[in-house]
């Protein structure tokens, strides 16, 4: 027999249609009218919109808040608020801090307020996960800001890229908080956040580039893919991020697009408490899934059977070695689990059900504990589930998998749902963090792989296709692999 405790918070999909009417402008004509553009995000700010947490990607997708770098298409570092810089010596980084760029608040961006915002994230506790492992040390001189790491470290101007790392005026520091209110220099000004309902954002006309084309942006927070949904066909919203693959079916195919993302559905298994610090019965989990059946009934094809954790995404990622020699699987014998997984993206639940299914065939017990996610991230960080589901962006950070791996992988990785502590992953993951760009970082990071693979206690499931959806009069939208960019200069209504 299985069991499903209650879903605290959730809501009945019509309920939170009904409630998308408050989120959104009156009518379409007015968001016509004024030419802002309505978003509907899956996850509502989980620390108040902070660049320290993964709020920060919000803050790049609105193009509110700008990093030294970027990334482009190949994951390759472009000068951001920095204009170019060189590698001194193995641990040593200078960039040039561009000229002319005015923070929101009228301030000026200069060499000393790049540093005291990089400073403040590098002394953090706890540090954005971007900096997992790394020690940096900021000093200026000119119109140069110089990044001494304590290791010698080639991924130092693809971590500055990170939404996390973003430069802010130093009037959003005070004490423990960052409020970037405005505070940021992209083309939009983040003027009122309502909590985890909404938020909204005026063109900054003061902008260094290139002018935003939209009046402004008005965003929501909706968890509820059902309603997401229901937002782009009536037309409450204008971009909606993250459509569920089961309402897809439901709208004009014209408005959806199939994004690949490096992001994998992945199968995490507690190798420090509980039935799975016995690797038999991790192996006897790899052994009783069955990912294609995912694909197929759940994500109804949109989603490709994992071949590893590094998914089609990463091209190079299908050169990967030989797996080593699996652990010999181990009977359940009605081994009692605790399987856990969000609401927040729509599959899960469902995805949750079907290895409950598969898992009770194969013989353990299953109980299930379904919430929303911020209600659940910090029972899973803290090893409270004996198995969790999660879909996971692999080079979210960094556009580097490496930091992935160490965050998640190590022993001291500061988002380890697995709880693993291997030497010999450890090992494997500093091998990959300290080779060079190139070719021979990228068998380093596949070697690491096939480590982490051989524990078990990562087993991965699936890589999505993440669906955005785009009113037919949108232009310009970014479609975005990284999640890092949807609103920008360009994006604007065509009504």
């Amino acid at each position: 027999m299985h069991h499903r405790k209650a879903l605290p918070g959730a809501a009945l999909a019509s309920a939170a249609v009904l409630l998308m009417t408050a989120c959104f402008p009156a009518s379409e004509e007015a968001a016509a009218d004024d030419g802002r553009i309505s978003v509907a995000h899956m996850q509502p700010p989980r620390s108040g919109l902070t660049p320290l947490s993964d709020d920060a990607f919000k803050l790049s997708r609105w193009s509110t808040a700008e990093t030294l770098v970027v990334l482009d298409e190949a994951g390759d570092p472009q000068p951001g608020l920095a204009t170019d810089w060189t590698q001194e010596d193995p641990t040593t980084w200078t960039f040039t801090v561009r000229e002319g760029v005015t923070f929101h608040d009228g301030t000026e961006l200069t060499p000393d307020v790049a540093a005291h915002a990089l400073t403040y994230a590098a002394q953090a506790a706890p540090k954005p996960r971007i900096l997992d492992g790394v020690e940096l040390e900021i000093s200026t001189e000119g119109d140069t800001l110089t990044v001494t790491t304590a290791d010698e470290d080639p991924l130092v101007p693809q971590r500055l890229s990170s939404p996390q790392l973003s430069i802010l005026a130093e009037s959003a520091y005070d004490g423990d908080t960052v409020d970037p209110v405005g505070t940021g220099t992209g083309p939009f000004e983040l003027v009122e956040v309502n909590g985890t309902t909404s938020a909204h954002l005026d063109r900054f006309d003061g902008y260094w580039g290139e002018p935003a084309q939209a009046a402004g942006i008005d965003a929501s927070f909706v968890p509820d893919g059902t309603a997401r949904a229901a937002a782009l066909r009536t037309g409450e919203a204008d971009v909606v991020e993250a459509v569920p693959t089961s309402q897809a079916a439901l709208l004009d195919e014209e408005t959806i697009t199939e994004v690949p993302m490096p992001r994998t559905n992945t199968l995490y298994l507690n190798a420090d408490q509980g039935p799975f610090t016995d690797p038999a019965l991790r192996a006897a989990v790899r052994e009783a899934i069955d990912p294609q059946a995912l694909v197929d009934g759940i994500y109804e094809g949109r989603a490709d059977v994992a071949e590893g954790l590094l998914g089609p995404a990463i091209p190079w990622a299908a050169d990967r070695p030989e797996r080593e020699e699996p652990t010999e699987a181990e009977d359940p014998d009605g081994a009692e689990i605790t399987l856990a997984t969000f609401t927040d993206r729509a599959e899960l639940p469902e995805v949750a059900t079907v290895l409950e299914q598969q898992l009770e065939d194969a013989g353990f017990e299953v109980e299930q504990v379904v919430r929303e996610y911020t209600n659940i991230e910090e029972d899973a960080l803290a090893g409270e589930f004996d198995a969790f589901i999660l879909s996971r962006a692999t080079v979210l950070d960094s556009g580097d998998p490496a930091a992935y791996m160490t965050s998640d992988f190590t022993c001291d990785g500061s988002f380890n749902i697995a709880q693993l502590c291997d030497e010999h992953v450890d090992a494997a993951v500093a091998e990959a963090e300290s080779t060079p760009v190139g070719d021979e970082r990228r068998e380093a990071i596949l070697a690491a792989e096939a480590a982490i693979l051989a524990t078990d206690a990562a087993l991965p499931m699936l890589h999505e296709r993440v669906i955005q959806g785009d009113a037919t009069d949108v232009v310009g939208s970014a479609k975005d692999p990284r999640e890092r960019l949807l609103i920008t200069p360009q994006t604007h209504l065509d009504r």
